[in-house]
C-alpha cells in the first residue's frame, strides 16, 4: 500500500520569475545531464534520476504521463474531462504556473522548475564563475535547503493548495484518486538528487533530517486547517468535503445483522461523539509526539489546541473554523520553534521513543496516522545512518522489525488498531536498543 503512495508523487506549480524554460534548458552534459554523477560541485546526473523509470525517483517525471493511464482515463470519464488538458489534473501532474520558453514541455511532467521556481531570472547565472547561491536564490530561485519553504512547495500538491487544480477533493477520489499521503524527509530521501557533503553544508547550511521531518509535520497540519477554514474548500454544497476526514473511517464494511461489530475505538486525542467522522490527525499526532521532546513548553497548549478542535467538530462549521484557527496558530508557533532550535545526536531516538509510548500509542485508532507512525519511524532511522549516528549494519540488523510495523499498516481491510500498536512499540524498542 505505502509503495503506491511513493508512486503517486507529484508537484507543484512553479514559484519565481520569468518564464518555465523546461527541463532541456537543465540538461546540458555540461550542467545537470551527465550519465554519471561525477561533478566537483553538484552530482551532474540530476536529470537521469529525475527520469529513472522504475523507482520513486522518477516518479514526478511520469507525473504527466500517469494521466493516460487507464486510471487516468478512467478518472477522467467519470468526471468529465479530459486528464491531460484539465487544469484540475495539470495543476499537480505538470509544471505550471508562467510563461513558457521555446523549450518547454508539458509532458515533461514535474520537471525542476515545479521545485526549483521558474527559471529564466537565474538560469543565465546560477552556473556562473563567483556565483552563489544566495544570488541565485535572490533572482528568483526557490531556497529548497530551508524545511519551511521545501514544506510548502511539496505540500501544495501531496497536501493540497487553493491555486486551480492542487486540491484532491473527495468527488477526485470518489472518481479513483488515490488518497494523499506524504512525510518530508522521507520523500526528500526518496527524490534527493545532490549529495549533502561539505560543499553543500558550505553553501546551504548542514541539513538536519530530524528538523526536515518535524517542520513538515508542523506544516502540513497549518495546510490542512487553513484549507478546512476557507469555505470553497472546506464544504461540498450542505456537506463538508471528506477529503479532509479520516477516510477509513467511514469506508468499513456496514452489516444489518443483529450482531453488531464495532470498529471504532475510543481516541484519547479526539473527544468527538460516538459516530462523527473523524477529522485526519495524522500529522496532528506526530506534532503532538515531536513537541513534547523538542518543544515542551509548548506541547501542552497545542494538545489542547488539538482537542478543542475535534470537539469543535461536533458543534457546527462556525465553531470547527474557530477552533481550528487557534490549532493552526499553535502548529505555527511549533514550526518556528522547531525550525528554529538547534539539532545534536540523540533526538531522533528520543522522538521515536515519544512516538510509541504511552501518551501516543493510544492515538493509533485508525489507519491513516499508523500508517504516518510507521513513516516517520522508518525515516528517523535511516536519518540516524545518514548522519552516522547508527551503523549501517545495525539499521539492517533491525529491519525486521520495522518491516513487521510496515505489515501492520499493508492494507487499510487487514488493518487492526491494537496489532499495529504492538508491532509499533516492538520497531521503536529495536531503534531505541541502539542508541
Amino acid at each position: 500500500m505505502l509503495i503506491t503512495l511513493f508512486a503517486a508523487l507529484s508537484a507543484t506549480g512553479a514559484a519565481g520569475g520569468g518564464r518555465l524554460m523546461g527541463v532541456a534548458s537543465c540538461a546540458g552534459s555540461t550542467c545537470h545531464g551527465r550519465a554519471e554523477g561525477n561533478g566537483a560541485v553538484v552530482r551532474q546526473d540530476e536529470i537521469a534520476s529525475w527520469q529513472e523509470p522504475s523507482s520513486p525517483t522518477g516518479a514526478h517525471s511520469r507525473a504527466y504521463a500517469v494521466l493516460g493511464t487507464l486510471r487516468g482515463r478512467q478518472i477522467g470519464a467519470t468526471l468529465g474531462i479530459e486528464p491531460t488538458a484539465s487544469g484540475e489534473c495539470l495543476g499537480c501532474h505538470a509544471t505550471t504556473g508562467g510563461a513558457r520558453g521555446p523549450q518547454f514541455q508539458l509532458s515533461d511532467g514535474v520537471g525542476c522548475e515545479s521545485c526549483h521556481g521558474a527559471a529564466e531570472s537565474w538560469l543565465p547565472t546560477h552556473f556562473t564563475v563567483g556565483g552563489s547561491h544566495a544570488a541565485n536564490v535572490s533572482a528568483g530561485m526557490t531556497p529548497l535547503e530551508r524545511p519551511a519553504v521545501r514544506a510548502k512547495v511539496c505540500l501544495d500538491c501531496h497536501y493540497g493548495s487553493s491555486d486551480q487544480g492542487q486540491f484532491v477533493s473527495h468527488r477526485l477520489m470518489a472518481a479513483g484518486h488515490p488518497r494523499l499521503s506524504f512525510e518530508l524527509d522521507l520523500f526528500s530521501a526518496l527524490q534527493q538528487h545532490h549529495d549533502a557533503d561539505a560543499d553543500y553544508a558550505q553553501r546551504k547550511s548542514t541539513p538536519s533530517s530530524v528538523r526536515l521531518w518535524a517542520v513538515g509535520q508542523a506544516e502540513a497540519v497549518r495546510r490542512s486547517l487553513s484549507l478546512f477554514r476557507q469555505p470553497d474548500f472546506g464544504t461540498q454544497g450542505m456537506f463538508p468535503e471528506f477529503y479532509f476526514f479520516d477516510c477509513h473511517s467511514c469506508h468499513r464494511r456496514i452489516t444489518d445483522g443483529p450482531q453488531r461489530t464495532l470498529t471504532f475505538e475510543t481516541n484519547p486525542g479526539r473527544p468527538i461523539l460516538f459516530g462523527i467522522p473523524p477529522y485526519n490527525d495524522e500529522n496532528m499526532i506526530m506534532l503532538s509526539a515531536v513537541a513534547r521532546v523538542l518543544a515542551p513548553a509548548q506541547a501542552a497548549g497545542f494538545d489542547a489546541s488539538v482537542a478543542a478542535f475535534h470537539q469543535a467538530m461536533g458543534q457546527g462549521r462556525g465553531e470547527a473554523v474557530t477552533a481550528a484557527a487557534k490549532l493552526e496558530a499553535a502548529a505555527g508557533a511549533l514550526e518556528n520553534a522547531l525550525d528554529g532550535r538547534g539539532y545534536g545526536s540523540d533526538e531522533a531516538f528520543q522522538v521515536v521513543a515519544a512516538i510509541a509510548d504511552r501518551a501516543t500509542s493510544p492515538r493509533f485508532t485508525d489507519y491513516a496516522g499508523s500508517a504516518q507512525a510507521v513513516m516517520a519511524l522508518d525515516t528517523l532511522l535511516n536519518a540516524m545512518v545518514r548522519e552516522d549516528r547508527v551503523t549501517v549494519g545495525a539499521a539492517a540488523g533491525i529491519r525486521g522489525a520495522i518491516n513487521r510495523a510496515y505489515a501492520a499498516v499493508e492494507s487499510p481491510e487487514s488493518y487492526n488498531p491494537a496489532a499495529f500498536r504492538a508491532a509499533l512499540g516492538q520497531a521503536s524498542r529495536s531503534i531505541g536498543a541502539l542508541r
